[in-house]
C-alpha cells in the first residue's frame, strides 16, 4: 500500500503537520476496487493502518520508533471512490512506552468524513519484526518538501 514506487500501490506522500498529525492526499485507482466505483474496505483499512505509524512519526518528528498493529477498528461511513482525491489525517492520542494508538480518518475532498479508526500498536525493534531487515529497507519515508497544511 505504501511506497511512492509501488506499483500496486496508492503513491501517497506523507506530510508531518504543525500539530503534530500526519496528513496525505492521494488516490485509490480501478485496482483498487470492491464493488463498481467502490474501493475495497481492506485497502481503506489498510491506509488508515499505515497512517497510525505515520502519525507516531509526525509526533516525535523522527522515524525511529516502530511498532505492530494489535488491533485496528474501523467505520465505514461512505463508499470511497477510486479516481478521485482523497485526504488521510492520523494523530497520536495514547503514546506509552509499550503501546501506542492513533485516531485516523479518509475524507473526500470536500470534507465529508469516508472511514475512520483507532489503530492500536505495540512497540517493537524493527529487528524483531523482520529479522535482518533494516528500519527502511521497504518503508517510503518522509520526504522534507515543506507541506504544513492540507485544505478542502
Amino acid at each position: 500500500m505504501c511506497g511512492l514506487d509501488n506499483e500496486y500501490g496508492v503513491h501517497a506522500p506523507f506530510y508531518n503537520m504543525e500539530d503534530g498529525s500526519v496528513m496525505t492526499i492521494f488516490e485509490y485507482r480501478a485496482q483498487h476496487q470492491s464493488y463498481p466505483g467502490r474501493v475495497h474496505g481492506g485497502l481503506i483499512t489498510c491506509m488508515l493502518d499505515e497512517m497510525g505509524l505515520r502519525a507516531l512519526w509526525a509526533k516525535e518528528l523522527s522515524e525511529e520508533s516502530f511498532g505492530v498493529t494489535f488491533s485496528l477498528e474501523t467505520k465505514f461511513r461512505k463508499p470511497v471512490p477510486y479516481g478521485e482525491k482523497i485526504i488521510g489525517k492520523g494523530i497520536i492520542i495514547k503514546d506509552t512506552p509499550r503501546l501506542f494508538s492513533a485516531d485516523v480518518e479518509l475524507y473526500s475532498i470536500s470534507g465529508e468524513k469516508l472511514a475512520s479508526g483507532v489503530t492500536n500498536y505495540i512497540r517493537l525493534d524493527v529487528s524483531k519484526i523482520a529479522q535482518g531487515a533494516s528500519a527502511h529497507e521497504e518503508m517510503c519515508y518522509l520526504i522534507e518538501d515543506g507541506v504544513k497544511e492540507i485544505l478542502w
